[in-house]
């Protein structure tokens, strides 16, 4: 008896070496993995980067710059036309250039003459101004839309690798204690050599995936900066936990506020009143424009006239006889309404599509999030917790161990995967929409 304790005593004693490595792995297996404690204060808030964004970003900057210069081609449009001073002498004498005293029909002529287009002609130009810089206004609201919605995605994107990272870097130690305990089990003789290469493999392939998702951090970072305008190399801090919110709005409600709210909606409608505005100018073209004209002539004494002064008033008209080119323009701003009216459509159309394909896509995520929340994620932790204690007793090989590691690993990160896209999906919702959602 004492003979065999005295055999046994090396392997049983590395054996019970391992079971506190055991407890300590079924600790780190069956709770989720979070970020270390002092990465978890939300170092970037949403609003406070859209806000950034919005203030800084030099598209929705150039964007303004096009309307205000837009706005002010409405007060242009509606101006007359500068007044035309005129100086001259008339009826000079080709021998006495300078001598008015000559010829008694000499004169000193000054004039203004003043263009007047057509009643109404130029408070329909200034209604065309008006109405294109309001597309243009809408235009802005509309890039503010994208860069909220491209904000959001980022920050989102930057919350599952933020997770996923966290992840690894738990499986990574995980499969360092693995390598451990594989190495010990199979120098007594209870494990073989390839459950050690199997978890060295695992553990490569977690450090690729480390690598690349560092990578994606990098580019996410740069990503985020260029759409806050800061430089490329700022530090974007971590992303605090999400939630997935709910939506209580259906398909109607959501297109409803899409018609009120969408700025793109807004600057089609625009459009269209400045394509009617420019019809009813062309209609206009069919009437005259005028010029008026006052001259005043004074004449010094000659030959015996008295030279006495004159004046001369004059109105001029042109004759609109060239109806092919006014018929013309009157079919093309037809055709500018059609075309604005078909853009509407197919923006509504968009709309509508895209409003029961996000909800869709929301839907799917919510009920694969709660899925793994409520089902799988506890069902893989505990079978990963049955065999790790099965492990102990040598009722599972290591194979299955490492493998329900593995599986438990790829759930968790499909977990958060979700939730992300789902607020990715909320995002392109409310720009879809034209506004962010309760």
């Amino acid at each position: 008896m004492n003979v065999t304790n005295v055999h046994m005593l090396p392997g049983t004693r590395a054996l019970a070496g391992t079971l506190p490595l055991l407890i300590t792995l079924l600790g780190m297996l069956i709770l989720p993995a979070n970020l270390p404690a002092e990465e978890l204060k939300p170092d970037e808030e949403l609003p406070s980067l859209v806000a950034t964004a919005l203030a800084n970003n030099p598209e929705v900057k150039a964007s303004e710059a096009r309307w205000q210069a837009f706005k002010n081609r409405s007060e242009q449009a509606r101006s007359l036309e500068d007044p035309m001073l005129m100086l001259k002498i008339q009826n000079g004498l080709v021998r006495a250039p300078l001598n008015f005293r000559k010829e008694q029909m000499t004169a000193k002529v000054i004039g203004i003459s003043q263009q007047l287009p057509f009643w109404g002609k130029r408070a329909l130009k200034g209604e065309i101004a008006e109405k294109e810089a309001e597309s243009y206004k809408w235009l802005v609201a509309e890039r503010k839309l994208e860069l909220t919605r491209m904000v959001k995605e980022t920050y989102y994107q930057l919350y599952y690798i933020d997770r996923s990272l966290a992840i690894v870097d738990r499986n990574i130690r995980i499969l360092d204690d693995f390598i451990t305990l594989a190495q010990t089990r199979y120098s007594v003789g209870q494990g073989l050599q390839q459950d050690v290469f199997k978890a060295q493999v695992e553990r490569s392939k977690m450090l690729d995936m480390r690598i690349s998702l560092q990578q994606q951090r990098k580019t996410g970072e740069a990503n985020l900066n260029a759409l806050l305008a800061r430089p490329a190399t700022t530090a974007v801090g971590s992303i605090a936990d999400l939630e997935m919110q709910p939506l209580s709005l259906n398909t109607e409600q959501l297109e409803a506020i899409a018609a009120e709210k969408r700025p793109l909606l807004q600057s089609a409608r625009s459009t269209i009143e400045k394509a009617g505005a420019g019809l009813r100018l062309a209609k206009k073209e069919y009437y005259p424009d005028f010029n008026v004209s006052l001259e005043y002539m004074q004449r010094d004494p000659a030959m015996g006239s008295d030279g006495l002064d004159m004046y001369g008033l004059g109105l001029t008209f042109n004759l609109p006889v060239h109806t092919a080119r006014r018929q013309a323009a009157v079919a093309e701003s037809n055709a500018e309404i059609t075309m604005a009216t078909e853009e509407l459509n197919g923006i509504k159309n968009t709309i509508q599509a895209g409003v029961a394909d996000l909800l869709a896509q929301m839907e799917r995520r919510r009920n694969l999030a709660e899925l793994y929340k409520t089902g799988i994620l506890p069902q893989a932790r505990q079978s990963l917790e049955s065999s790790v204690i099965g492990y102990r007793v040598s009722k599972v090989d290591f194979l299955t161990l490492l493998d329900n590691t593995i599986t438990l690993f790829s759930y968790e990160r499909e977990y958060y995967d979700s939730i992300a896209d789902h607020q990715m999906k909320r995002a392109q919702l409310e720009a879809l929409v034209g506004k962010e959602l309760p």
